[in-house]
């Protein structure tokens, strides 16, 4: 019998528009299984071609989803300068039965919005559950995706929006105020983004030598934060300010520190998992500075890509190839 896999282009992903509440609610179940240990997910390898770029090998598997797959993703950011997209990459999904594939698909529009998923999580456990206004740092993709995950969970009043670019934070709040019916303010200083604020979200390049623009003093009491470029934008003694500190993988971060990375951050209190299941508890008092760092996990792609594979085939799209 020939086998055959449906490919789906970006354009096709994107036409598919899995709903933001869909995969917010696909990544806390698959989160809830990763804290009771009932996932499979190596620490990803990569290589590293350019300066502050990477392409890693991310296979994971759901046994409750019945998922597994592998994402092959890259992050090079002198991209921007060349017009070209900053991620790119695709996913593979496997048949969890014969181990045969069922589907290759562009990675782009997933990783942007499970990211910005894992944040709206993450808030939900670790944010003032009265959190109106929100802060973005980096008007990128993941600035868009994370704001539009917080808006679903939170009632959200306000946005803050800086960016390097003028032109970038200028653009973000024209679209964002529009698409989310939001007040979005471009702001001419990273402060601005931070001083109250009740979330913080830092969406810049991720880089091994931080630039440490967001000092200690600037995130208020009682905020959020969720380090999507990972520490790049905070300043050491910023982050230490944090009462709770917490991540998606911890085997994931110490690999991360063995390779350069996160040279100078407070212990972790948590992973998701173990919000998410009860383990620990997540925000206990309105005073409290909360933070995580979310690394992007395998998992969170092969919580995603059945959705889109799914709704793939209700809908007809995407092309049949044979293997």
């Amino acid at each position: 019998m020939e086998q055959k896999i449906l490919y789906l282009s970006r354009a096709e992903v994107e036409a598919i528009d899995v709903p933001m509440e869909r995969i917010i609610a696909a990544l806390e179940a698959m989160f809830r299984e990763k804290g009771e240990g009932r996932v499979e997910m190596p620490p990803k390898p990569g290589i590293h071609p350019r300066p502050d770029s990477f392409i890693h090998a991310m296979p994971a598997y759901i046994p409750s989803l019945k998922s597994a797959g592998m994402k092959w993703v890259s992050g090079f950011p002198e991209n921007i300068r060349k017009g070209l997209p900053y991620i790119s990459g695709l996913i593979i999904l496997n048949d969890p039965e014969t181990g045969i594939p069922l589907s290759v698909m562009d990675c782009t529009w997933i990783t942007a919005k499970r990211t910005g998923a894992a944040t709206a999580v993450a808030a939900k456990y670790l944010a003032r559950p009265d959190s109106k206004i929100v802060g973005i740092l980096g008007c990128g993709v993941q600035g868009r995706s994370n704001l539009e995950a917080l808006k679903v969970l939170f009632s959200v009043q306000r946005v803050m929006a800086y960016d390097t670019s003028q032109d970038a934070r200028e653009l973000y709040a024209a679209e964002m105020a529009n698409k989310c019916s939001l007040e979005v303010r471009p702001v001419k200083t990273p402060r601005e983004a931070v001083s109250g604020c009740d979330v913080v979200v830092t969406a810049g390049p991720i880089l091994k030598t931080p630039h440490a623009t967001i000092q200690p003093g600037w995130l208020e009491v009682g905020a959020f934060a969720s380090l999507v470029d990972y520490d790049s934008y905070w300043h050491r003694h910023a982050l230490k300010e944090a009462d709770k500190f917490c991540t998606d993988d911890i085997p994931q971060l110490k690999y991360y520190k063995t390779i350069g990375y996160f040279q100078d951050i407070p212990p972790v209190y948590a992973e998701l998992g173990e919000l998410v299941t009860g383990r620990k508890p997540g925000r206990t008092n309105p005073a409290e500075r909360t933070m995580t760092c979310n690394l992007g996990l395998a998992l969170d792609d092969m919580a995603t890509a059945p959705l889109v594979f799914k709704l793939a085939v209700e809908k007809g799209l995407g092309t049949r190839l044979p293997l």
